[in-house]
């Protein structure tokens, strides 16, 4: 009956492409200024997608891509934890 229900789409913050939110990694930003991976899709936090793939998460880092979303200075531990668990989802 809701075959043709509509599908949420992002546009990714490194190759500024928008696909189906299903298929890009959420970054966000909790209330604590933390920032994490969100596989779920469901935390709570300003939320910014990105591909999952390596050459998008180089775009976003030089064209500051996720400084943009989240109007803040992004620390270089954050983008060294995308890019390891962007590894982990590579190899699954």
């Amino acid at each position: 009956m809701s075959s043709n229900k509509k599908v949420p789409m992002r546009k990714c913050v490194g190759c500024q492409e928008m696909k189906s939110k299903k298929e890009m990694l959420r970054v966000i930003r909790t209330s604590e200024g933390e920032f994490l991976l969100d596989a779920t899709g469901k935390k709570n936090g300003r939320g910014a997608y990105l591909c999952p793939s390596r050459a998008c998460l180089e775009k976003a880092i030089k064209g500051k891509g996720l400084e943009r979303s989240f109007q803040q200075a992004i620390p270089r531990e954050v983008y060294e934890t995308l890019e390891r668990e962007m590894r982990e989802i590579d190899t699954e």
